[in-house]
């Protein structure tokens, strides 16, 4: 599997980012949102698992963990939105990248997009979200043409 990109180290990540600027700006035009400000954050497994006990109460790594700083859209007050924070763990970016067998700029979007919609207050907890953001999800991938 050929990528476009190296990984030197976890917090010195060589990707072209082009693609991902891409995925989020259309993320984000989907969801008809504008002024949004958020951040993405590369952790290595020690980290997103402190975070996963602290806040979620699960002792293991993840993949990905948002904290959307709007419990509402009805709590939007000004034209500047501040969405939250996406915690994207690198190893196991990479490691699910092999396990699925597509590429990391796949997973990493894959990632992105899915903390991007949790941030927007999308969820699966139930059968009936997990349908509804999957989907949109895959949607929003295969409109940029990030395919498995």
């Amino acid at each position: 599997m050929k990528n476009n990109y190296v990984i030197n180290d976890l917090y010195e990540v060589n990707f072209k980012y082009k693609f991902l600027d891409k995925v989020i700006k259309y993320t984000l035009k989907h969801e008809q949102v504008k002024n949004a400000y958020f951040s993405i954050i590369f952790v290595d497994e020690q980290e997103i698992q402190r975070l996963n006990r602290e806040y979620r109460g699960i002792d293991k790594p993840t993949d990905v963990i948002s904290f959307a700083l709007e419990d509402h859209k009805s709590n939007i007050k000004n034209t500047n939105r501040i969405l939250g924070d996406i915690y994207i763990c690198i190893p196991k970016m990479l490691a699910q990248a092999e396990e699925y067998g597509h590429s990391y700029k796949r997973e990493l979007a894959f990632l992105t997009v899915h903390g991007l919609l949790h941030l927007l207050g999308y969820d699966h907890q139930t059968k009936e979200d997990e349908e509804k953001m999957f989907k949109l999800q895959e949607l929003i991938l295969n409109a940029q043409n990030i395919t498995r």
